[in-house]
C-alpha cells in the first residue's frame, strides 16, 4: 500500500531545466511513435502508409520491447501539426530545433522525406553497414540528437501535417531511440543558456554550513544576456522556506558567469534547492532543482570498534592477508587470540599475514585497544577452496580516471583510503583498471607496464604497507577495451607476472575476445539476458572458454588472486561463473551516474539472486558516488542525495562487490558518511551470503528483503517516483509473523516494536533501510 503526502516543493529525480509555463505554445511533445524493422527509404516520405506499423516507446531500447537480439536498421515515424504560433510567440524567431534524445548507435533524421541531420555514418559508400563506426572516438550512441533548421526552411510545413522519421542503425548490443523525451521548439533563450550545478559540488568545511558555486554559460554568438538568479531552499516534508537570496547575473555573448552563495541547513533533514533564473529583456524564467546532501549516520565514537568482514577465506599453503578494520581514536594496538599455525600479526597496522598448511575453520578473536577502551570480535578464517567469502570492497580507477590512470593516482587512492578512514570500515582493494599496460611485451613474452607505472613491485609494496591490497586489469583478447595489450595466449605467463608484482585481484574484461571467439556467438552479444531465456547450445562453451583458461592459470600460481569476470552479463554468466572460479561476475553493461542507469541495473538483479553465495557474487558494476568522470575531467555525481542512498542500500542488499569509482582525494562529508555506515556495510558483508529478493514490485515503489545470518531480515523500501511518499509494509508480504523489533539502519536508531505492518516516509528515488529482528 502506498499513500501520497502533499508537499509544497517538488523533488526531481534528475535536475531539470524548463521554461516557465504560459498559455503560449512553446513546445510540441513527440509521443506515440510508430516503428518497423528493416530498411526502405520510401518510409521517410510524407505519403507512406504506416498504419500497420506498431507503436513503440522512445525512452528505452527496442530489445526491451520485444525485439531481442536484433541488430541492423529500424525506422521510427511520427506525424504532427507544426503551428505557426510556435514561431510567432517565440522571443527568437529565426530557428527551430528537433530534439530527439539519444539513438543507439547511429541515425539519420528526415523531415517530410528530406534529410535534416545525422550522427554517425549509418552506411558506407558501398551500401554496407558501417559496422565499427560507433567504436572508440567515433562513437555516437551517447550524443544528444539536436537538429536545427531556419524557420523559413522549405522542409517545414507550417500549420499543416508533417512527418518526422528516424532511420536508426544498431551495430552492437542494445539499439534504438532511448530518450529522454523528444520534442520540437523554437531555439530560444533557454537553449543558449546552460547551468552547471554539478561541477563544483557542495563545499562543507563545517557540517551543516555549506557553500555552492554555479556556472552559467551563454552560447549566443552576439547577444549579451542580463538577468537574475533567485536561490530558494525549502524543507521538503513541510515546504517551509529557510533560505532565499537573489543574485544579478550578466552573461556576455559566448561567455560565462559564476554565482557563489553560502547557507546553513540542517543536514539531518531533507532540503531542496530551487534555482530560478529570469532573463530581464524577454522576461523568461527557467527553474532547476537540486537536493541538499543530507547526512543520516552518526559519526563513529572515540572508543574502539571492530568492523568489516566476519569471515575470511584463503587457500591452503598460500599467502593470507587480512587487515583488522577498526574505528576509534589513534594510537590503537591490535591483538589476536587463537591464531592458527603459520600466521602472525602486525600489531601496529593490525594485519594478519602468513600461510596455513591445512584446510579447516579457525575461529580467532580480534582485539583493538586505545585510550578509550578495548573491543573484541570473532573472525572465522576458513582455509579451503574459496576466496572472497564476502563481497570484495575497495576502489577501482576507471570511473574517475579512465585511461589517464597512473602510478601517482593509484598511490593517492591508497593514501586516502587510509587517511579518510575508509579502511577502518573494511574498504581494502586498490584496483588499477585499463591503461597501465606497455605498448608491447618483453622479448620473453612477459607483460610489462608503461611509463606511467615505473615499478609495479614498488607500487604493490606501497599499497600493502598500508594494510591494503592491489588489483589489476586485463582482457582475454589480444587487446583491452582501451586498445592496450591483453592476455590472449599468455594467460599463465601473465598470472605469474601478477604473482611477481604482488597482485591480489584481477578484473578480466571480455573486450576484443569478440575477435577471437567463433563468429556464431555474435548473435548473442546484444541479447537482453534479464528478459529472455535462449538456448545457447554449444555457444555456451565459447562464452565460458576464456574465463576457464585464466581460471586454470590462476590455480597454478602460488598466490591467492581474486578473479573478477567482466563480460557484461552475457550467456547467463551467473549460472556458470562459479564453475570458472569467478569470485564475482558482471551482470550488466557499464553503469553511468544517472538515475535511469542505476535503476535499470539495480532493480533487475533478482534474476541473478539464486546464484549468489560466499565466494561467488553477482556484480552490478561499480559505485557512482563522489567525483567521477571517466578521466581526466571529473564532476560530482549526477545522482541526487536520495539516489545515492538508494544506490548504496540496494548494492548492500544485493550482496554486491562494493568498488568505489570516485576520486578519493575529493571526498566530502556527505560521501564519506555515505560510505562508512557499518550497519549498512554489514548487510552487504553478511556471512550467509544471500542476495535480497523483491517481496513487492508495485507501481512506483518496491520492497526488497534479505535474509541475514543471525535470523533477522534487512528490508529496503524503495520509492521510484517523484515527491515524498509513505510506504506501508504489510508483514504478510515479507513472511513475518507477530511483533518484531525494527531498527533504522542508516540512522542507526531503534524504532521500536511493530505488529502486522510498518509505515515509513520515503523521498523521491530514495530508500528507508531497516533491520527486522523477530
Amino acid at each position: 500500500m502506498i499513500k501520497k503526502i502533499f508537499v509544497l516543493v517538488c523533488i526531481s529525480s534528475l535536475i531539470y531545466l524548463q521554461s516557465c509555463k504560459t498559455n503560449q505554445v512553446e513546445t510540441i511533445e513527440l509521443n506515440n511513435w510508430k516503428f518497423n524493422l528493416g530498411d526502405d527509404m520510401n518510409w521517410a516520405q510524407l505519403g507512406f502508409d504506416d498504419s500497420k506499423w506498431k507503436e513503440i516507446k522512445t525512452n528505452d531500447y527496442w530489445e526491451n520491447q520485444g525485439y531481442v537480439g536484433y541488430d541492423g536498421y529500424a525506422w521510427y515515424r511520427i506525424k504532427f501539426i507544426l503551428p505557426s504560433a510556435l514561431k510567432n510567440n517565440a522571443y527568437y524567431k529565426d530557428s527551430i530545433q528537433f530534439v530527439l534524445g539519444k539513438v543507439d548507435d547511429t541515425d539519420e533524421a528526415f523531415l517530410n522525406g528530406k534529410l535534416i541531420g545525422q550522427n554517425g555514418k549509418t552506411i558506407k559508400e558501398d551500401g554496407s553497414n558501417a559496422e565499427k563506426e560507433w567504436i572508440g572516438k567515433n562513437n555516437t550512441y551517447n550524443i544528444d540528437r539536436r537538429y536545427v533548421l531556419k524557420s523559413d526552411d522549405s522542409r517545414l510545413i507550417w500549420d499543416k501535417e508533417n512527418i518526422l522519421t528516424v532511420r536508426a542503425n544498431d551495430h552492437y548490443l542494445n539499439g534504438g531511440m532511448i530518450g529522454p523525451k523528444q520534442f520540437i521548439s523554437m531555439v530560444d533563450i533557454k537553449d543558449y543558456i546552460s547551468f552547471d550545478i554539478f561541477g563544483a559540488g557542495f563545499s562543507n568545511p563545517k557540517i551543516n554550513s555549506l557553500s555552492k558555486s554555479i556556472t552559467i554559460t551563454n552560447i549566443h554568438p552576439s547577444d549579451e544576456l542580463s538577468g537574475s538568479l533567485k536561490i530558494e531552499i525549502f524543507k521538503v516534508e513541510t515546504g517551509e522556506k529557510n533560505f532565499e537570496e537573489t543574485k544579478d547575473v550578466q552573461l556576455p555573448s559566448k561567455g560565462k558567469a559564476q554565482v557563489d552563495f553560502s547557507f546553513t541547513a540542517d543536514q539531518t533533514t531533507w532540503n531542496n534547492i530551487k534555482y530560478i533564473y529570469t532573463e530581464k529583456k524577454s522576461g523568461k524564467s527557467f527553474t532547476l532543482t537540486q537536493d541538499v546532501p543530507y547526512i543520516l549516520t552518526p559519526k563513529p565514537g572515540e572508543e574502539p570498534k571492530i568492523n568489516g568482514a566476519r569471515v575470511f577465506g584463503a587457500h591452503p599453503g598460500k599467502e593470507l592477508q587480512y587487515t583488522i578494520a577498526a574505528t576509534g581514536i589513534r594510537p590503537m594496538t591490535f591483538e589476536v587470540s587463537h591464531l592458527p599455525k603459520g600466521l602472525v600479526l602486525d600489531t601496529v597496522i593490525g594485519q594478519i599475514k602468513g600461510k596455513v598448511a591445512d584446510k579447516g575453520e579457525y575461529k580467532v578473536v580480534l582485539k583493538a585497544k586505545n585510550a578509550k577502551g578495548l573491543a573484541e570480535r570473532e573472525l572465522k578464517i576458513i582455509i579451503g577452496d574459496k576466496l572472497a567469502l564476502t563481497p570484495p570492497m575497495g576502489w577501482n580507477s576507471w570511473n574517475c580516471w579512465g585511461l589517464s590512470v597512473d602510478d601517482t593516482k593509484v598511490k593517492a587512492a591508497a593514501d586516502q583510503m587510509k587517511a579518510s578512514g575508509l579502511a577502518d570500515h573494511g574498504w581494502t582493494f586498490i584496483n588499477m583498471d585499463d591503461g597501465w599496460e606497455a605498448p608491447k611485451r618483453a622479448k620473453n613474452g612477459d607483460m610489462e607496464a608503461n611509463e606511467k607505472f615505473p615499478d609495479m613491485t614498488k607500487l604493490s609494496d606501497y599499497v600493502h604497507s598500508k594494510g591494503l591490497k592491489l588489483g589489476i586489469y586485463s582482457s582475454p583478447g589480444p587487446k583491452t577495451c582501451g586498445g592496450y595489450i591483453g592476455s590472449y595466449e599468455h594467460e599463465l605467463q601473465d598470472a605469474k607476472t601478477y604473482v611477481k608484482w604482488g597482485v591480489d585481484y584481477l578484473k578480466y574484461d571480455w573486450c576484443s575476445y569478440s575477435d577471437i571467439a567463433p563468429k556464431e556467438i555474435a548473435q548473442y552479444y546484444n541479447v537482453d539476458w534479464f528478459a529472455a531465456k535462449k538456448n545457447l547450445g554449444k555457444s555456451l562453451s565459447d562464452f565460458q572458454k576464456p574465463y576457464f583458461v585464466m581460471r586454470d592459470a590462476l590455480a597454478k600460481v602460488d598466490r591467492d588472486i581474486i578473479f573478477s569476470l567482466c563480460q557484461y552479463g552475457w550467456a547467463y554468466v551467473w549460472e556458470w561463473g562459479g564453475e570458472a572460479d569467478g569470485n564475482s561476475w558482471r551482470t550488466t553493461g557499464d553503469i553511468e551516474d544517472t538515475w535511469k542507469s542505476l535503476s535499470n541495473i539495480g532493480f533487475k538483479q533478482d534474476i541473478c539472486a539464486p546464484y549468489a553465495k560466499p565466494g561467488n557474487w553477482n556484480d552490478p558494476d561499480m559505485l557512482i558516488v563522489g567525483w567521477v568522470g571517466w578521466g581526466p575531467t571529473l564532476h560530482t555525481t549526477r545522482l541526487t542525495a536520495s539516489e545515492q542512498y538508494t544506490h548504496i542500500s540496494l548494492w548492500a542488499m544485493l550482496s554486491a562487490p562494493l568498488l568505489l569509482g570516485c576520486d578519493l582525494t575529493r571526498l566530502d562529508d556527505f560521501t564519506l558518511n555515505l560510505l562508512t555506515n557499518d550497519e549498512v556495510i554489514d548487510i552487504d558483508q553478511d556471512p550467509l551470503g544471500k542476495e535480497a529478493l523483491p517481496a513487492v514490485k508495485a507501481d512506483g515503489y518496491q520492497i526488497w528483503v534479505k535474509e541475514l545470518e543471525d535470523g533477522s531480515k534487512a528490508l529496503g523500501m524503495f520509492y521510484l517516483s517523484d515527491n515524498v511518499m509513505t510506504i506501508t509494509v504489510n508483514f504478510s508480504e515479507i513472511k513475518v509473523d507477530g511483533t518484531v523489533k525494527i531498527r533504522n539502519v542508516w540512522r542507526q536508531k531503534d524504532l521500536g516494536s511493530f505488529a502486522n505492518k510498518f509505515d515509513a516516509k520515503v523521498p523521491s528515488h530514495g530508500v528507508v533501510l531497516v533491520k527486522i529482528t523477530m
